[in-house]
């Protein structure tokens, strides 16, 4: 929403003031915050975990589809980054490939790009051609007696060259990973909170019938602030509780850095972004189109 714009700064002055604790103390901001992002999510999506930083939330993702699967293996794009953890390093080709390469429960799909990629704009069915893609792996990995607990995607892969899936895509892909015994997450933290302008989150490019078994949100949650979010199930948060062994984060939630994200949607609101981002997105699409027309340099334009 802007460097330190000042409503930000007034809601977590005024919070700091008056109190702030690890989250082992309830308090409500804590609830209203949930509350409020449970609004802006399909319903399906009821259950919340405040986390400070998106690496955070990526990795309770992970743990929360492998307890509730009982699988190990996950599905990623191919030049993914999904986080700088140990954990998320693995499922980063971004990342791990130049360091100690792809692990063996680490399963690489090709990114659905229509322009560069397998299958392009003049293929008869782009889209299931690159969910099959998925199948093959599952049923690959199922032949070597493997098992897939989640298909990890970023709704708009940013780090892979800013790529926007073919409607349809996660639908077919979920379907085959719900087949499967897997989930399907996708990771928000770079391009959720209305900044695909049509829509609040960049899943819902999709189609308005695509939910995900789990979101994780990062970087605009605080506009800065070290806040972070995962969404999920009641039915997969009800298999991660089970096993008596609480999720806790000591600042994840804290009164400060939920009044800082209740004020982030306020502004998002109230200065009507979202609309925003479409208009200038739109400007600067029609501009850029232009100098694709005059320069054959420019191939395609993000």
């Amino acid at each position: 929403v802007g460097h330190c714009h000042p409503e930000i700064v007034k809601a977590a002055h005024e919070q700091n003031q008056l109190l702030n604790t690890n989250s082992r103390y309830l308090h409500d901001n804590l609830v209203d915050y949930a509350e409020r992002l449970s609004k802006t999510l399909p319903e399906k999506l009821c259950i919340f975990y405040f986390l400070n930083s998106g690496s955070e939330a990526n990795d309770l993702a992970l743990r929360l589809a492998r307890q509730y699967t009982k699988h190990e293996d996950v599905i990623v794009l191919d030049h993914a980054y999904h986080g700088h953890l140990t954990s998320l390093i693995d499922i980063s080709p971004y990342k791990f490939r130049n360091l100690e390469g792809q692990k063996e429960w680490v399963h690489v799909a090709p990114v659905p790009d229509t322009y560069r990629g397998l299958y392009r704009e003049d293929h008869e069915d782009s889209v299931t051609a690159y969910a099959n893609e998925v199948k093959n792996i599952i049923e690959q990995a199922h032949k070597r007696g493997r098992k897939i607990a989640a298909f990890f995607v970023e709704s708009l892969p940013s780090v892979g060259g800013q790529i926007i899936p073919p409607a349809g895509y996660f639908q077919k892909v979920a379907a085959h990973m719900h087949k499967a015994g897997g989930v399907f997450i996708a990771d928000e933290i770079q391009v959720g909170f209305g900044r695909v302008g049509k829509h609040f989150w960049a899943f819902q490019l999709q189609g308005e019938d695509f939910v995900p078994d789990i979101v994780t949100m990062g970087k605009p949650i605080g506009n800065g602030h070290p806040i972070a979010c995962v969404a999920t199930t009641k039915e997969i948060a009800e298999a991660f509780a089970a096993t008596g062994v609480e999720y806790f984060n000591t600042f994840g939630g804290n009164p400060v850095s939920c009044a800082i994200g209740l004020a982030v949607l306020d502004v998002i609101e109230k200065e009507d972004l979202q609309a925003h981002a479409t208009e200038v997105g739109n400007f600067l699409m029609k501009l850029l189109e232009e100098q694709k027309i005059k320069h054959p340099i420019i191939g395609d334009v993000r």
